[in-house]
């Protein structure tokens, strides 16, 4: 009898460990599959300047809040990519860190023995570390973690804890508005991008201009005979649908998603540059028409004309948006 109990007991303990082990197996399984869902964002291609892409790809995913093309888009709208801007807040840097803030935040990147402000290689990993600390000060706060991250970066991790999410100041709300819309620009597309709703009234703007003479700085005004040079005729083509691009090229450049060769829609804004990986040494836009071809402004001495994409200095498109367009810093003529 008490042989049988025994039997019994050890049998019951088994299926329970059994059980147990089970369970554990089936969670850690689930685990990995919601892990494989996540998706991974990464920079589209061009969209970063070289020399900063793997430190910004490396230093974008250091806390789930946090990914590439956000860290990118804070460090666009901070200096345009210019690891020497000062502002006349005095804030220094590719990350433009205030005094104050680098001494209390600032790392050795590059673990050369030094944090300099004016290295990237210390400011970049310094913006991304920074952004991680504010997140974890506000994780708890409803709302999106991510957003409510850039909100106390611009206005403080206490000013988020005290509203409940991203505090009413016009200035906050926009912040992490234009943020998140550049975001878009410099990550790469999953999938297909959304067609642009502006784009055939664009191109149908830039056709009126047809044969049209180039002029150097040229904007369409009537002082210059309406005539219009490259980003003149992509400007005045979108603003014709109410959406206001900046005035150089490569400025427009990051006005929304960046579609690959094989996706572009007519509408397109497409780009020429000096250096394939550094989109600050664009020097051409026109607006793609399909077919391989795009109307453009080419250069002194030409018309506005329709001219082919493919040539060995194209770096890439932009499918503009509206709210790609509004969050672009404004900078000089």
């Amino acid at each position: 009898m008490a042989r049988r109990l025994w039997l019994i007991v050890t049998i019951a303990v088994g299926l329970f460990f059994s059980l147990i082990a089970l369970l554990v197996v089936g969670t850690f399984s689930a685990a990995a599959g919601l892990a494989k869902n996540v998706v991974q964002v990464s920079l589209a291609k061009g969209a970063v300047p070289a020399a900063y892409q793997p430190i910004v790809q490396q230093w974008g995913n250091l806390c789930p809040a946090l990914n590439p093309a956000l860290l990118a888009a804070q460090l666009y709208q901070e200096s345009g990519w210019n690891p020497l801007a000062h502002s006349g807040a005095n804030a220094d840097g590719i990350a433009q860190f205030i005094p104050g803030t680098w001494a209390t935040h600032g790392v050795d990147g590059n673990h050369d023995g030094k944090a300099d402000v004016w290295d990237p290689q210390d400011a970049i990993p310094s913006a991304a570390s920074y952004d991680c600390e504010l997140a974890s000060y506000v994780k708890d706060v409803p709302g999106d973690n991510s957003d409510n991250m850039l909100a106390a970066y611009n206005a403080g991790a206490y000013a988020v804890i005290k509203y409940g999410g991203i505090p009413p100041y016009a200035e906050t709300q926009n912040y992490v508005k234009v943020i998140r819309s550049l975001e878009k620009s410099f990550a790469a597309p999953v999938g297909r991008v959304a067609p642009s709703q502006q784009a055939a009234a664009a191109i149908y703007y830039a056709q009126q201009q047809l044969g049209k003479r180039y002029l150097w700085g040229g904007e369409g005004r009537a002082d210059q005979g309406g005539r219009f040079d490259c980003s003149g005729l992509t400007q005045a083509s979108y603003a014709s649908v109410g959406i206001s691009l900046p005035r150089v090229a490569n400025d427009q450049w990051n006005a929304g998603p960046h579609p690959g060769r094989d996706q572009l829609l007519p509408g397109d804004l497409v780009f020429f540059a000096y250096d394939l990986t550094d989109p600050r040494s664009i020097h051409h836009v026109g607006i793609y028409v399909g077919g391989g071809y795009m109307i453009d402004a080419p250069h002194t001495g030409a018309v506005i004309r329709f001219d082919p994409i493919d040539s060995a200095d194209y770096i890439g498109a932009t499918r503009v948006t509206q709210d790609g367009a509004a969050a672009l810093p404004v900078t000089g003529v």
